[in-house]
């Protein structure tokens, strides 16, 4: 077990280095076996304005991967916008690079997981000066009055953002996994100033780590609760300094420019995209391999700054 510690520091070490001083605190989990393939599911609708989608994903505890809903956010400041967490290969381990908020999207590794997160920024809306916009082409709006001019249609954006995944694969690079490189944009958005997940997304994850039915161990890769209808509470933080109150967010696209982005290798033009953007099923699933599970091994890294970590518990929804 030491032998195995001292061969992991040298390539832990590297990741911390490589890591931009804007980022957020985080713990790094490496695993070494991949995660299980995402699950199809149906985003419920946005019961109001102003929350931001975060998608669901597979995360590692004591007892091997669990499964995270996907969840209504409210932006934590006028501006924000999530870039989701993703498993990484390399070095023989699969590392899992944490989430955060930020004026734009970042690198996520080229998952798709849907609903605007096609692989390569966010397509699922904009902000129009304190109001958020939501590209209905991709993302499931509430029905009745209030909308207004924040409900749009821009087919083309995500057809330009959209790396294929008809077997839903869960991490980036390795044996089966995405291959995406970062694109200038994406290196660019990894220079903001970023935040860390609110208390209360915390709180919703640490909910589906104490729950036996999220386990792939338990539920095969299809877990009960696939995405919360409720939305989790609000917390209200500070905008970075690089964000303006007054004025256009991103008015023009989610990343450095709106210019059409050059296809990457596995990149190709999708065929229609459903309303709900349900993951295409393919013939072929990753799996992870029947093994025992090694506990997952942590590396914390400095805050620029911090955030208070409040224990109250957001509602929970009923997913397919």
């Amino acid at each position: 077990m030491q032998r195995v510690w001292k061969s992991r520091w040298p390539f832990l070490a590297l990741l911390i280095f490589l890591i931009p001083a804007s980022s957020y605190a985080g713990v790094f989990i490496s695993v070494g076996f991949a995660p299980p393939a995402l699950p199809v599911y149906v985003q419920p609708p946005c019961p109001q304005p102003g929350l931001m989608w975060t998608p669901g994903y597979w995360a590692y505890g004591a007892d091997g991967y669990y499964w995270v809903p996907g969840a209504w956010v409210p932006a934590p400041y006028v501006g924000a916008l999530w870039t989701p967490g993703y498993w990484g290969w390399g070095s023989g381990l699969y590392v899992w690079h944490p989430g955060y908020w930020g004026p734009h999207v970042g690198y996520y590794g080229g998952v798709n997981y849907g609903f605007g997160y096609m692989g390569i920024g966010f397509v699922g809306g904009v902000w129009r000066g304190r109001v958020f916009a939501y590209n209905s082409a991709v993302m499931h709006v509430g029905v009745g009055g209030g909308w207004g001019n924040r409900v749009y249609v821009d087919r083309t954006i995500v057809e330009r953002n959209t790396i294929v995944n008809d077997r839903r694969v869960a991490f980036s690079g390795g044996p089966g996994g995405i291959r995406h490189d970062p694109t200038p944009a994406e290196r660019m958005a990894d220079r903001d100033q970023h935040m860390e997940r609110t208390s209360f997304q915390t709180q919703h994850a640490n909910e589906a780590m104490n729950n036996r039915s999220s386990y792939f161990k338990n539920n095969g890769g299809h877990p009960q609760t696939l995405a919360t209808a409720r939305p989790l509470q609000a917390e209200s933080h500070p905008a970075p300094n690089s964000v303006h109150q007054q004025g256009s967010f991103n008015g023009r696209g989610n990343s450095y420019g709106s210019q059409p982005r050059q296809q990457s290798q596995s990149r190709a033009t999708p065929r229609n995209q459903p309303r709900n953007n349900e993951f295409q099923r393919g013939n072929q699933q990753s799996q992870p391999r029947n093994e025992s599970r090694p506990q997952p091994q942590h590396q914390s890294r400095p805050a620029p700054q911090s955030h208070p970590q409040h224990e109250s518990k957001g509602p929970k929804g009923r997913g397919r």
